[in-house]
């Protein structure tokens, strides 16, 4: 009996998106299902609980900004904003109001899976039990509050584990300025982001082979950070 496969819901107007997209995600292994409008996406998110939705903000009938936050009232499945829209303002709103990611079009349909993956992974991964969480050498044991690397451990202040845990549970996710400031130094902060500059930039001394060309705490320039784990 073949496994139950994946079903991904494309939210977008544009027939040549859902031409093109719907078979590189069969191929994929997984059930590509189509929306047209965000009326219709809503109603197919209640339906069908896709496992992974990726939305358009250009729709006819509504802002998908709007879309985004209606979803969010009942949906915690993954969403990737997939838009033509590039101004670093409006990723920045969308990724505020719950949006995982953010390609940009026109896109490769590469990086559009991979990112899929990634968000599909984050959420089977926060549905089971918190292990620690790795990045070559490094290690985050959010359960036991420790960071190692290499086996040894490393000293990090709590304002510091705070700022990393947070990364590194969104793995692969970009958390934007503000999604970090308010979490870590409270709503006062959340334009504060030379203090995140700081400390993220004593992460990388701490915990980066070579802090000047970073490959676990990523810069999403102008917009936040992204952790990358194995």
């Amino acid at each position: 009996m073949s496994a139950v496969r994946q079903r991904i819901l494309i939210i977008d107007d544009e027939p040549q998106i859902h031409r093109f997209l719907a078979p590189a995600l069969d191929a994929a292994g997984y059930e590509p299902l189509r929306a047209d409008s965000g009326q219709e996406g809503l109603r197919g998110i209640a339906l069908w609980s896709p496992d992974a939705v990726v939305l358009d903000l250009g729709l006819p009938d509504m802002d998908g900004k709007d879309v985004l936050v209606k979803a969010r009232a009942f949906y915690d499945g993954p969403i990737v904003i997939l838009s033509a829209r590039d101004r670093e303002a409006e990723k920045i709103e969308a990724l505020d109001r719950g949006a995982n990611d953010y390609v940009e079009k026109p896109f490769g349909v590469g990086e559009l899976l991979a990112r899929l993956r990634v968000a599909l992974r984050q959420r089977g991964q926060a549905q089971g039990p918190q292990a620690p969480i790795k990045a070559g050498e490094v290690e985050i044991d959010i359960e036991k509050h420790l960071v190692t690397r290499g086996g040894a451990v490393v000293k990090v202040s709590p304002r510091e584990y705070d700022v990393l845990a947070r990364l590194a549970v969104a793995r692969g996710k970009v958390l934007t300025h503000k999604d970090l400031l308010t979490a870590v130094w409270g709503p006062a902060h959340a334009h504060d982001t030379q203090y995140l500059r700081v400390f993220v930039g004593q992460l990388r001394q701490k915990l980066e082979a070579d802090p000047s060309t970073p490959k676990m705490i990523l810069t999403e320039p102008g917009i936040g950070y992204r952790f990358i784990g194995d």
